[in-house]
Order: C-alpha cells, then structure tokens, then sequence
C-alpha cells in the first residue's frame, strides 16, 4: 500500500521531468549529458578516494603501534615485511632503505654500529621526499572533484542562458509573448541550472571532507618521520664527521 502511494507520488515529478526533457533545446540536452556524465565520475572520484584514505588511516594505526613497540629501528624492516597500502609504511621502508645502505659495511659482513651527520641528512631527505610522494598519490583524483565542484554550475548556467535566448527567439518568431508560449522553454532552459547544482554540491561536500583527510594523513606522515629521524639520531648518529 505504501508503495503504491509513492509510486503514484513520483509519477507527477516523471512526467514533469520527461516533458521538460522533450522540450529542452539540442544544447542543453547535451549539457545535461555531460553532467551526467560528471556525476558518475565524481562520485567514483568520492567513493574510491574515501576508501582508499580510510584505509590508510587504519593501516597507519596498526604500523604506528607496531613501529613504536619494536627495540630497534631496522626491527621491522628487516623481517622483510610487506605493507601494501599504508602511507606510513611507505615513508619508514624508504628511510630505512636508505639507512641500511649507510650502514653497509664494504668489504665485511653486518653493519656499522653508527653513521655520520652527514649521513643523517640524506636519510631526512630520502624521507622528505617519500612523504611528498605519498600526499600526492593520497591527493591523486581530487581535480576531478574540483573540476566538478567549479565546472558543472557554469555549465548548468550556459544551458539555461542558451535555453532562455532560445525561449525569446521562439516567442519572437510566434509574435506573441504569453505564458504558455514562454514558460515551457524557460522551465526547460532552468533545469540544466538544477543538474548543476546536483553535481556540484554532492562534489562540495565530498572534495572538502576528502582534503580534510588528506590534510590529516599528510601531518600524521610528517611527525612519523621526524619520529622516525628522532629514533635513527638516537641510535645511530655519532659526534664525529668520519665516514
């Protein structure tokens, strides 16, 4: 019963929708279609993205508190683990790549017990730019989300100026400007506005939510590397300048 109820509700809206559509101009129907077509990008954009950034946000938990627990810095690194996915992972496996190559000892087994200053310093940047290289693989896709948040109501705004123009052409042509001969072509020129605004306000919320937590994971990715340079001084780091 209930659903009877709302099926004869919606009806009205249907055929409103289908009778605007039919009168709409070549134009705006095509605008229409490109926003359609934003709208599924957008969203794919938002629902790929969510994921993946919530599933950082729960892989880089898990390692920060496997990293804090472990006696030694190289101690995970040299179980040869894997952590596909993980932000964090990514910045401590670079970092300690580049530590283990300073702790090389040529022409010997093991490693030395300690490294230089200058050593030190190309470790930071072996981590500075690993933690660029994972803010921009977490921002990748977000211009689409931007593309539709600043493109789709100019678009929906060119296909309602194109459909009015339209509407007064036609009123001019017919030599009459009464309601019925304006109203259809300007309700029809105002609903490409509307599927404007229908793909770019769910994009708003989303694109802003989605660099909230870009922004959240890039400063979680800086303090676990100067964490991560603190550990490798405390450790590793010598007085003295000698290689």
């Amino acid at each position: 019963m209930n659903i009877s109820l709302l099926l004869l509700a919606a009806a009205p809206n249907q055929v409103e929708l289908l009778y605007l559509w039919e009168r709409a101009t070549l134009e705006g129907k095509v605008i229409i279609v490109l926003l359609v077509i934003f709208s599924m990008f957008a969203w794919s954009v938002m629902a790929a993205k969510g994921l993946q950034m919530h599933r950082a946000a729960q892989y880089n938990g898990f390692f920060s508190s496997e990293f804090r627990s472990q006696k030694n810095v190289l101690g995970i690194f040299d179980r040869r683990v894997r952590v596909e996915g993980c932000p964090l992972f990514a910045v401590y496996q670079e970092g300690c790549v580049e530590l283990d190559k300073r702790l090389k000892n040529p022409g010997a087994e093991g490693r030395k017990k300690a490294v230089s200053f200058k050593a030190v310093e190309h470790i930071k940047r072996s981590l500075e730019r690993a933690v660029a290289q994972e803010a921009l693989r977490l921002e990748s896709g977000l211009i689409l989300l931007a593309i539709a948040v600043s493109g789709a109501p100019f678009l929906g705004l060119l296909g309602t100026v194109w459909g009015v123009m339209s509407a007064f052409s036609y009123v001019a042509m017919q030599g009459k400007a009464d309601l019925a001969t304006m109203a259809p072509g300007v309700a029809a020129a105002l609903m490409t506005t509307v599927a404007g605004l229908l793909v770019a306000i769910p994009s708003m919320f989303g694109y802003n939510w989605l660099v909230h937590n870009l922004r959240v994971l890039t400063v979680e990715l800086d303090n676990f590397a100067q964490e991560l340079v603190s550990k490798i001084e405390t450790e590793y780091l010598r007085d003295d300048d000698a290689t």
